[in-house]
């Protein structure tokens, strides 16, 4: 495990900034591994997820169960026609189409369409 080597290195007496080019990494990455083997020992040098602890700008359960029925009871419609049928009810924030897009492609409720017409420019 290089990291724990690198580690070692460090806490040794070793200058981060020769640690970290031996190793092939930045200072700062050396600091953080540093700093997590000091409070968390070996389990601390693990890769670590890098999804986020959350989404704030979700869109809510509600609205996204709101927008799968709108789509169920009109399948013509598209997510423009939803974000705005879903911004005339009300909602404080109504979700944009490329939301409302996102949430139907989620759940399954979007087809991939050939387009009908070729292209008539070049490049």
């Amino acid at each position: 495990m290089y990291r724990y080597r690198a580690v070692r290195e460090v806490l040794g007496g070793s200058p981060i900034g020769e640690v970290a080019a031996r190793y092939g990494t930045s200072r700062q990455t050396l600091r953080s591994w540093r700093r997590r083997f000091e409070q968390e020992g070996m389990p601390g040098l693990l890769d670590r997820s890098r999804r986020p602890r959350n989404s704030p700008t979700r869109l809510s359960a509600e609205v996204e169960a709101e927008t799968c029925e709108l789509r169920r009871r009109h399948p013509r419609w598209g997510a423009r026609r939803i974000s705005h049928e879903l911004s005339g009810r009300g909602l404080q924030a109504a979700p944009s189409r490329a939301t409302v897009h996102r949430g139907l492609s989620r759940n399954g409720l979007v087809r991939v369409q050939e387009q009908q017409h070729p292209r008539k420019y070049r490049r």
